[in-house]
């Protein structure tokens, strides 16, 4: 498998040397060069399998050249082992045809867990191999970095920056990144939002003199094993509801775009899925571009969702190169408007093209705790605000009443107390007995600037395990 630019100008590479690169040379990321493409007889074939040996078959064809089946199938297996659910990601039944899909299981509460256990391992296998040592610099709005951490932490060869957003987290978030104490894990809290840490990230990319040598890695959706992980929910699902002989709908609560392209890609390599739902909240871009066509950067709006609370939605790339054919020039010069304007539409067929498979909804605070009352009281289950835009969205968004609509459940509702407070539901759930003493862990993290120089500095000072690099 050989991978590809967005922006069309960066060598094509394998999969082993994308997991290493993130960004492209030229701005762009990664994607295949060609899709798999499964029969109906062969997703067919694989309803029942556990969740890590499905998981081997959606994406072996992605690392295919790279890393061999046996080592593949091992990191799989280890991978999901981890997670509290027997069923990796089991289905709960809200309403008629209407499920959550629990991806809260792993060991940090949050979908990331799927991506960044797997990216962990991945790295570890490949840079042993290669007897090479890289630094992890990521930008997170809450559950990447806890993820991130959690997933590398053992990595040998790895040093690991994790930024968020000072005081734009909930508690929780900070906390289980915060009291991992290690000599190769470093949090760094910006005076900034979201958007200036990824900023950072992306620009940090583009020129690694101030690494000295050591390269960096990303572990942000713009690499693409998260995409790829992310990829097999959508067929456990769907599989457990009746595909590949019955179409199902999706609806995802997303900031970044990656959750719901991976669904995007699902359906590109031959699952039946009739209708995506991008569910946001006050922060929409993406509602106003799928409809209305307008991809226009505004203010930054800090909110009970605080993992959706990003203006610039970094996949959303991804979908534009197929929107245009593939014509990675094309996309660059997007790219490239947008950059100097913070404007971007695209001409009104691709926008229709993208509208036949896309809904969307932006959902504002009190419609969040409105539906987290709404489903308690119906129910008696509890969701996170993430996942109760996902509801909302759904509710409103959907086309057939007939087919399964599934939202993501994206993270535990006890990393949101405020969000539950306020809902009116009383007090928050507790904490698994994993995370029960959390609070009373020692916190260890260093509050910058919003200065990128100060932020390589910091990074070139304490790599390589306290070693200047």
């Amino acid at each position: 498998m050989r991978y590809i630019s967005t922006r069309g100008q960066a060598p094509a590479l394998n999969f082993e040397d994308v997991l290493l690169a993130g960004l492209a040379s030229d701005g762009g990321l990664y994607v295949p060069e060609n899709l798999p493409r499964f029969t109906v007889e062969e997703i067919a074939s694989w309803a029942g399998l556990p969740y890590h040996e499905l998981a081997f078959r959606v994406m072996r064809p992605f690392v295919a050249g790279s890393i061999a089946d046996a080592d593949f199938k091992r990191i799989l297996e280890e991978t999901y082992g981890v997670f509290a659910h027997k069923a990796v990601a089991p289905l709960t039944q809200l309403g008629a045809n209407e499920w959550v899909l629990e991806l809260f299981q792993g060991p940090t509460l949050a979908f990331k867990d799927f991506a960044l256990q797997l990216l962990g391992r991945l790295l570890d296998h490949v840079l042993t191999r290669r007897n090479e040592r890289v630094v992890i610099m990521g930008a997170t709005s809450g559950d990447t970095g806890s993820a991130a951490i959690e997933g590398c932490k053992a990595c040998d060869n790895v040093d690991i920056f994790i930024m968020h957003p000072h005081n734009r987290v909930s508690e929780v978030q900070r906390r289980q990144m915060t009291t991992i104490l290690g000599d190769n894990i470093h949090n760094i809290a910006i005076e900034g939002n979201f958007d200036d840490c990824q900023e950072m990230v992306k620009a940090s990319f583009a020129d690694q003199g101030f690494l000295k040598g050591t390269r960096l890695v990303a572990v942000n959706s713009i690499n693409w094993a998260r995409i790829m992980a992310q990829i097999v929910y959508y067929f456990h699902a769907a599989l457990q509801l009746g595909a590949p002989h019955r179409s199902v709908a999706f609806s995802v609560p997303t900031g970044n775009f990656g959750d719901i392209f991976a669904g995007y890609l699902a359906r590109n390599m031959g699952l039946p899925i009739n209708q995506l739902i991008v569910a946001t909240n006050r922060n929409d871009i993406l509602h106003r571009f799928m409809s209305g066509n307008r991809y226009d950067k505004d203010t930054l709006h800090a909110s009970l969702s605080p993992s959706m609370d990003i203006m610039v939605s970094s996949n959303f790339e991804r979908l534009l190169f197929d929107l245009h054919g593939r014509n990675g020039l094309a996309v660059s010069a997007l790219m490239d408007e947008f950059k100097a304007t913070g404007k971007l539409s695209v001409e009104d067929d691709r926008w229709t093209e993208a509208r036949r498979l896309f809904d969307s909804l932006a959902v504002d605070d009190e419609g969040t705790c409105a539906t987290i009352a709404e489903v308690h009281g119906e129910t008696g289950y509890l969701l996170d605000p993430h996942t109760a835009i996902g509801v909302k969205a759904a509710r409103e968004c959907r086309r057939s009443l007939a087919l399964p609509m599934v939202i993501l459940g994206t993270a535990h509702p006890v990393k949101f107390p405020e969000a539950v407070e306020k809902a009116g539901i009383g007090a928050a759930p507790q904490l698994p007995a994993h995370l029960a003493d959390l609070f009373q862990r020692a916190e260890r993290c260093t509050v910058l600037p919003n200065d990128l120089k100060a932020v390589q500095a910091f990074v070139g000072q304490h790599g390589n395990r306290g070693k200047p690099l």
